[in-house]
């Protein structure tokens, strides 16, 4: 093998790797390139791969490259990069509020990839090309250093101060791409015509992705039972919409966060609390020590010790009462525990049940001043039209009960991508002449993230009016339904968004609170830091890895509790429809939060367990009497998808909504629109093609409490009476701002065009 080495003026010989078998048949002249610079090239070196095997070589001429290049010298052209590099990040780092972090975000998204480029032409030349070893040491340390003191300056993971996820968004981009040029690198220098290959690779692979992005185009508007319909003066999605994270394999944005598999606990426990309130526990191992930590009740806090962001973890944690156990003597709860949790040895488990039951739970009277049922109209001097349904006996014996599971920041199409097995689940669920499906394909969120669209769902505004807004379930309260709410985010919906307005030593809201509340068991450290940033990316409810607590997910431990009231209101109203006694409806509303982390994988952990309770709520034939909604306040609002792609910004903008009503309330929506409203149409089949928005949920759960007498204009506003065609963002009550959904020019001016899917109208169901 030899080397040949620069001379100072003239030509200058390539460094290349000659076989000695091969090296008589190989021309002098093609092992030199003319004219380049001294300056470039000062330890003799070329900046690519050149190889010379048996039978050929290559040779690639740098009289390609500009000549304005060779005049730098390879430090003060690394030193440049890594100051733009430098530079951009810092710029990315700005901060804010809400609404300055959404404006701003296209140009932190540019920012990122600026500094993206820049670091990698740096690591490009540093492993490509041929520098003194100091210089090349020099280099990766003054790398390390910046992103020491990059970290160092903001590592923060709030709106203020974001610089966590920028690095986790920056690393997300870089890895990949530096992984993907060093594989080109190796292979381009060992393989012969491999430029040839990549070409193949390239079509072939271009012509598959396109491919499956149109294919995916078409899924994008499907739904469950049918799908986005492009009708002549209904709103579109706006922008090119081309999902192209829909080509990335599940568990691709977030392999490096661990297994999404929960480890189970060492030690066994069975623990089983029975009508009496005795708690009895069995240990897999009889020689470990068991404790039971008593979980305080939050349901009658006062406001100023549900805050979220101070003190609310912090006081359930202080609150808890540790016991010791012992199989020899009966070990009783006190009424009012909702959940405890057993300890044995390193192992846990929590325990929860229906505490008071409802034969003991104590009659509520709403408070005189806030009642919903006269403070409605207080401010008119006309009491709203109401209607009384009638016409079939079934109608006047029920109250329907209302199921709310609200799935945070997900989308119309992530519901599919991501939860699959929910999705035939709920198929199924539509069984005509029992209980009738529904989907919103054109649910679009009236806000960027949970506070508007929860306060739009729940209070029916974003911005009260009223002195003293309360939540939709004490409006259910105010009319004898059992109400009930589950909180896995250790934190109060009622204190966060609407606190404001009451005294900080009111419980709950107005002096109200629910029949059932759980939510401390979500407090727990194991999963719920109680020291330093509680919304972590690795642990804690916003966590981009599993979110395990005690060798379960911690939806599961929701699910149980939720089984548990079900099991407890089914059996009390099968009781009073024995004793012939009207049964008293009940209300759930359960948040789950396995949407909200930027990579949008661990809501695929959710999967298996909302199949689960979709199936028991179908074969149970709960349903016939029961009103279900699933459905979330608004898509994804971050991750790669969101910040760099139209796909992502129309997704966050179309959060999923579908709706189970039962077979005799649908019949009455239908008679109720034929004869008082003003189109002749299916109300539910007309309002999964038009825009909608949680304003519409507000009214629905609204017509629901006030079953069977309601007032028109609630139902005129709800999802039970067909909404106008070709609805307008402004007519929805959804800002500017916000909105992904207009009417294209030429269907405003009476001109239609080819529909992209299958335009057959849906029949109604």
């Amino acid at each position: 093998m030899s080397y040949s080495h620069p001379s100072p003026g003239g030509s200058l010989p390539l460094f290349n790797r000659v076989n000695s078998n091969s090296s008589s048949r190989v021309s002098t002249s093609t092992l030199e390139v003319q004219s380049v610079s001294p300056d470039f090239s000062t330890q003799g070196s070329t900046d690519l791969c050149y190889e010379v095997s048996s039978k050929h070589r290559k040779v690639i001429s740098r009289n390609k490259w500009p000549t304005w290049l060779y005049h730098i010298p390879k430090p003060a052209f690394i030193a440049g990069l890594l100051a733009i590099f430098a530079t951009s990040y810092l710029l990315s780092l700005q901060g804010g509020n809400l609404v300055f972090i959404n404006n701003h975000l296209s140009i932190i998204g540019s920012e990122i990839i600026v500094s993206v480029i820049s670091l990698t032409i740096v690591t490009v030349m540093l492993y490509a090309s041929r520098m003194r070893s100091n210089t090349r040491r020099g280099a990766l340390l003054v790398i390390a250093c910046l992103f020491a003191a990059l970290y160092c300056y903001d590592h923060g993971e709030r709106f203020e101060h974001h610089g966590f996820y920028n690095l986790l968004v920056f690393l997300a981009i870089f890895v990949p791409l530096n992984l993907a040029i060093a594989l080109f690198y190796v292979l381009w220098c060992k393989i012969d015509n491999f430029l040839a290959y990549f070409a193949v690779f390239l079509v072939v692979g271009g012509i598959s992705a396109c491919a499956s992005l149109v294919h995916y185009r078409r899924v994008f508007d499907q739904g469950t039972l049918g799908a986005l319909q492009y009708n002549l003066g209904e709103c579109e999605w706006t922008g090119r919409n081309i999902p192209f994270v829909d080509l990335l394999p599940a568990g691709t944005q977030n392999f490096w966060a661990g297994s999404m598999y929960c480890r189970p606990e060492s030690q066994k426990i069975k623990a089983t609390v029975d009508g009496d309130g005795v708690l009895r526990v069995a240990c897999e191992s009889e020689d470990k020590d068991v404790f039971v930590d008593i979980l305080p009740e939050t349901r009658e806090w006062p406001l100023k010790d549900k805050d979220m962001w101070h003190k609310f973890n912090h006081l359930v944690l202080k609150r808890v009462v540790r016991l010791p156990y012992s199989s020899s003597r009966p070990f009783v709860l006190n009424e009012t525990t909702q959940a405890v949790v057993v300890r044995c040895g390193s192992s846990s488990a929590i325990v929860t049940r229906v505490s008071p039951p409802l034969a003991k739970l104590p009659v509520y009277v709403p408070p005189s001043d806030s009642d919903t049922r006269s403070s409605d109209s207080s401010n008119s001097t006309q009491k709203p039209a109401r209607f009384i349904a009638s016409g079939a006996p079934q109608l006047q014996l029920q109250r329907p009960n209302a199921i709310y599971l609200m799935l945070d920041a997900v989308s119309h199409r992530q519901f599919y991508r991501r939860l699959p097995k929910s999705a035939q689940v709920l198929k199924t669920i539509h069984r005509p002449g029992s209980q009738r499906l529904f989907e919103l394909y054109r649910y679009h969120s009236v806000g960027f993230s949970t506070d508007n669209n929860t306060k739009a769902a729940y209070l029916g505004e974003i911005y009260p009016t009223r002195p003293n807004p309360l939540p939709i379930w004490a409006y259910y309260r105010d009319r004898g339904y059992i109400t009930a709410r589950i909180e896995t985010g250790c934190e109060d919906w009622a204190k966060e968004y609407t606190g404001k307005s009451f005294d900080p030593l009111d419980y709950s809201v107005g002096n109200r609170s629910l029949d059932y509340e759980l939510s401390s068991p979500f407090c727990m450290p194991e999963f719920y830091p109680n020291v330093g940033n509680a919304f972590g990316n690795f642990k804690g409810p916003y966590a981009m890895a599993a979110r395990c607590l005690y060798g379960r997910y911690v939806h599961d431990w929701a699910f149980d509790y939720l089984y548990q009231l079900r099991s407890e209101f089914r059996e009390n109203r099968a009781k009073q429809l024995a004793s012939q006694k009207d049964p008293r409806p009940y209300m759930i509303t359960t948040t789950f939060l396995e949407g909200h982390e930027g990579t949008g994988e661990v809501l695929r952990t959710l999967d298996n367990s909302l199949a689960t309770f979709l199936e028991s709520m179908r074969d149970s034939g709960e349903l016939n009497d029961t009103v279900l909604i699933v459905a979330a306040d608004h898509g994804l609002h971050m991750g790669l998808n969101f910040a760099f792609l139209q796909n992502g910004r129309i997704e966050h903008q179309n959060p999923f909504f579908a709706m189970s009503v039962p077979e005799w309330l649908h019949e009455f929506s239908e008679k109720y629109q034929a004869e008082k409203g003003s189109e002749r149409v299916s109300p539910f089949v007309a309002n999964e093609q038009r825009l909608m928005t949680a304003f519409e949920t507000h009214h629905t759960f609204r017509v629901l409490a006030d079953w069977p007498e309601f007032e028109t204009d609630s139902w005129r506003r709800s999802l039970f009476a067909a909404q106008k065609a070709g609805r307008t963002c402004e007519e929805a009550g959804i800002g500017a701002g916000f909105c992904m959904c207009k009417i294209p020019d030429a269907w405003q001016q009476g001109y239609s065009r080819p529909a992209r899917l299958d335009t057959k109208k849906i029949k109604s169901r």
